[in-house]
């Protein structure tokens, strides 16, 4: 199972710092962490990420950067989380190094396919259930729309919205590779 915490600095409980989060997260918790600062300049957030990579890991958590291929690949980060709109996977392939992670946010199984079709190495899907941290247009598909979404694909699919201790193990039980979130990940030590 691949545990995928998904940051946000601006709903950190009071008192914490992103990078405490991270830290916390590093010792144990997550298996993938997804900078996911949307509204930092590429300096600020390149300098996140490096602050980030060196922290002690002593799990080799992998670090992946949301959007931003080019602080990625510049900071050293594991890979990359793309929207689901273009450039595709397959166009940075060509650009990126063996082994870096390139990851796609899909909320259809047309999406997923596609994604797959395009390169993509794992994809976050959802809204599984309602989002915890944050307002989506979107509807929650529930676990029998993420079962769906898991058999239509070979790729490793994580859940995505409104993950808790509580329903994790429904989804993984559709076949769902792991988990991806926010609050599950900012509340306590996972």
């Amino acid at each position: 199972m691949i545990r995928c915490y998904v940051t946000n600095r601006r709903s950190l409980p009071a008192g914490d710092t992103l990078l405490s989060a991270i830290a916390r997260n590093l010792k144990s918790g997550a298996d993938w962490i997804q900078i996911r600062e949307k509204d930092l300049s590429a300096r600020a957030l390149f300098d996140v990420v490096a602050a980030a990579l060196a922290l002690p890991n002593p799990r080799d958590v992998k670090f992946l950067v949301n959007t931003r291929v080019d602080v990625a690949l510049a900071a050293g980060a594991a890979g990359a989380h793309l929207p689901s709109d273009p450039p595709s996977a397959s166009y940075w392939r060509g650009i990126v190094p063996a082994g870096f992670l390139l990851g796609v946010s899909c909320h259809s199984i047309d999406g997923l396919k596609r994604a797959e079709a395009e390169g993509a190495d794992y994809a976050l899907f959802g809204p599984v259930f309602e989002p915890i941290s944050k307002n989506s247009p979107l509807a929650a598909v529930g676990v029998k729309g993420l079962r769906e979404a898991v058999r239509a694909v070979r790729i490793p699919v994580l859940a995505l919205g409104g993950i808790t201790e509580e329903n994790a193990t429904s989804c993984l039980d559709t076949g769902a590779r792991g988990i991806a979130g926010i609050s599950l990940f900012q509340t306590h030590d996972s």
